[in-house]
């Protein structure tokens, strides 16, 4: 798709709109990029500034589209500063409550006391105020450099509280290794990119304390609950459940809603519909055939046999036994075919598989997985005919500079081994993705498995061309055998290997920029890079390359925005998306980061 033009205007240099007829404060000029007051720490001053642009009805008279942007982010970084400083008056309120306070002279305790006093001075419940006062002596005795970034104005009140939630459990050394990874990563991040990074960090200092809370979750806290939503409506939510199973049963859901789409009785519903209608009819134990059925009556809908192969995001498996099992018989689309299994997308690292490191990986929409859960869910996704399996290799920083797709070199061996304690519904199709850093992969450690299934070894006579990272045999634990040829990823720099003449990428092209980019470019989206568009930053039309070098990952609703007058994506370098706003500021999206 080509970027639409409109006549006088060019991306990135929309001309500043003032609003006319009003009084203009010359300071407004220090609130566009880089200007002075859009680079200075919050303050007392900045806050007065900002008061007096703003005006009494905070119009801001006079301002322009680029100072108004400038003026926002400014107000954010007020409310950091201010969320900062409540923070510090409640620690000097406990250190005046503790009678003995630590060497450093930081708070350490409170008492119930002090928390009514809270919550009657912030309006709050006991337990929230109780919760702030312990972000208020975590901040401050655990993790300064969260707190300066709150301070500064990088981070808002929710993100650190974020972090601290998630780093609350790690020992205080831990805690400190962990706030190190992810200072320099969290400018300009959403909330939710925060609390996965965050989780990540956890993840990797302490990987063991990480599976000791999930599994005391599983049996202590599991739990179901029924509430009333504000639209009147109700949810109903299982929480703390095991991972292997919530995943299974979200593709059953998810495969039962491709069959109502599929059915055509139901027309005009929204997937979130029929995943919601597909959830209660599982748990009532309503056959697809029976709501389909009754669809057709209620709408007078045909009852076609005939099937539309178009998919969607999410495929599903087999009704009620898991994917893969058998489909009921009816009617319609639903008995003639099963729907496509939906596949799940895991990243592990091969050293975790191999025995050789303890290191966690993650999944898609669920963030990080400790290392004895990567170990469960792959074991459990390639017992699945339906999982797809790559290797990705990594640089020091995470980011793929080598992929390769397994192929199957010798089918299984030996069936595969049960699992105790898990029943049919957990077979797992995904997208597995096993990722090894390249000094691991040339490391002199070498990658002889320790007591593991799987196996990871260089091909014997293996003759790959200059420029890849070899032919290597993967084994899995029921005996199958692949090759992966693992071959550069267009990253930093690119040898336009791959590149189409045409305006559609090749299929190698479209997985290797997917597998570089991970999600959609745009800084704060998350979409996954295989529900996005591709896209050419340059448009095809005006000259623009089909290749890595020119192409990204962009989510549809992303994609048409980048198409928007004022709107531009250039790319410094491969992998490297730079956006410019109509207001000229500039964000750059990276690589995507992967745990290996």
């Amino acid at each position: 798709m080509g970027w639409h033009e409109e006549a006088g205007h060019e991306a990135g240099d929309m001309p500043p709109r003032p609003r006319l007829g009003l009084p203009r404060d010359e300071r407004l000029a220090g609130f566009a990029n880089g200007g002075e007051w859009d680079i200075c720490p919050p303050s007392a001053e900045l806050a007065d500034v900002l008061e007096s642009v703003s005006g009494s009805d905070w119009e801001c008279p006079g301002a322009t589209d680029v100072e108004l942007v400038g003026i926002a982010r400014r107000w954010a970084a007020i409310e950091s500063w201010a969320g900062a400083a409540k923070l510090g008056v409640i620690r000097a309120l406990i250190r005046n409550e503790d009678e003995s306070p630590t060497p450093a002279g930081q708070p350490d305790a409170w008492t119930e006391a002090l928390t009514h006093e809270l919550a009657l001075a912030l309006a709050a419940s006991t337990g929230a105020a109780d919760r702030t006062a312990w972000l208020a002596v975590e901040l401050g005795t655990r993790l300064p450099g969260i707190e300066a970034l709150l301070t500064d104005g990088t981070l808002s009140y929710g993100k650190a509280r974020a972090v601290a939630e998630a780093f609350q459990h790690l020992s205080d050394a831990h805690a400190a290794q962990a706030e190190a990874l992810i200072l320099g990563q969290l400018h300009g991040k959403t909330h939710m990119q925060v609390v996965r990074l965050a989780a990540a960090a956890a993840s990797r200092v302490d990987p063991d304390g990480d599976e000791r809370r999930r599994r005391t979750a599983e049996k202590e806290a599991a739990r179901v609950q029924l509430w009333r939503e504000q639209s009147g409506t109700v949810a109903l939510a299982g929480f703390d459940l095991p991972t292997d199973e919530a995943l299974a049963a979200h593709a059953n859901v998810c495969a039962r809603a491709e069959r109502y789409k599929e059915s055509g009785a139901f027309p005009g519903a929204q997937m979130d519909q029929l995943r919601a209608m597909s959830y209660l009819d599982l748990l009532n134990s309503v056959t697809a055939e029976e709501c389909i059925t009754h669809a057709q009556a209620r709408t007078g809908t045909p009852d076609d046999d005939g099937t539309d192969d178009s998919g969607g995001t999410n495929g599903g498996g087999a009704d009620g036994g898991g994917p893969g099992g058998n489909a009921p018989h009816g009617s319609g689309p639903d008995a003639s075919r099963p729907a496509k299994p939906p596949r799940t997308d895991l990243v592990v690292p091969l050293v975790t598989l191999l025995g050789l490191g303890n290191r966690p990986g993650e999944a898609h929409r669920l963030g990080p997985l400790d290392p004895a859960l990567c170990r469960d869910l792959a074991a459990i996704a390639v017992s699945s005919q339906a999982t797809r399996l790559c290797v990705t290799v990594t640089d020091p920083d995470g980011i793929a500079i080598g992929h390769g797709c397994a192929r199957t070199l010798r089918p299984a061996s030996q069936p595969t081994p049960a699992r105790t304690g898990t029943t049919p519904a957990t077979a797992l199709p995904a997208r597995l993705n096993l990722t090894i850093p390249l000094t691991d992969l040339y490391g002199n450690t070498g990658l002889e498995s320790r007591g593991s299934p799987w196996a990871f070894t260089r091909e014997a006579g293996d003759t790959s061309p200059p420029g890849g990272y070899g032919i290597w045999a993967l084994t899995v634990p029921d005996g199958r055998e692949f090759t992966v040829r693992l071959g550069p990823v267009p990253t930093f720099t690119c040898d336009h290997a791959h590149e189409s003449h045409a305006y559609q990428p090749n299929d190698t092209l479209r997985h290797l920029v997917q597998v570089r980019d991970g999600d959609c470019t745009f800084p704060p989206c998350t979409r996954h890079a295989r529900e996005s568009d591709f896209e050419h930053a340059q448009p095809y039309d005006k000259g623009g390359r089909t290749c890595a070098c020119n192409a990204g990952a962009r989510s549809r609703k992303c994609h048409r925005i980048k198409q928007s007058p004022g709107w531009s994506v250039t790319q410094p370098k491969p992998g490297f998306h730079e956006w410019t706003t109509p207001t000229g500021r500039s964000y750059t999206q990276e690589p995507k980061r992967y745990p290996a």
